[in-house]
């Protein structure tokens, strides 16, 4: 009578063993299985610490253009005090012109008030003049 294998190794006691060899090869397969999942878990969670470092770049590189517009913006105000000082100063030299103007007109008109009240005196105001020259 032409027997099976598994019929065979039943006979001789050995089937237990061929179906602890499955079962065990079946756990090695699911222990792999499991490792997979786990590699494929850690994929994602390092995919997802690459996107939030990527993420952090780009907030710093905003920060940095933030940083670089607000010099701008305040070197423009710098700018814009220079150019309000310079205009304060030109406003200044204007007001000292007709500041010194008009002095000059008062000393010009005490000058004349001198040299005559020199004149009357005489040669008076020139013999000094003369003299500490």
């Amino acid at each position: 009578m032409k027997t099976t294998r598994a019929n065979q190794e039943k006979v001789r006691g050995g089937g237990g063993r061929e179906r602890e060899r499955e079962r065990e090869r079946e756990r090695e397969r699911e222990r792999e299985r499991e490792r997979e999942r786990e590699r494929e878990r850690e994929r994602e969670r390092e995919g997802e610490r690459e996107r939030e470092r990527e993420r952090e770049r780009e907030r710093e590189r905003e920060r940095e253009r933030e940083r670089e517009r607000e010099g701008e913006r305040e070197r423009e105000r710098e700018r814009e005090r220079e150019r309000e000082r310079e205009r304060e100063r030109e406003r200044e030299d204007l007001r000292g012109k007709e500041r010194g103007l008009e002095g000059e007109r008062e000393r010009t008109r005490g000058r004349k008030r001198e040299d005559a009240r020199g004149n009357a005196r005489g040669r008076e105001g020139q013999n000094r003049e003369g003299m500490g020259g």
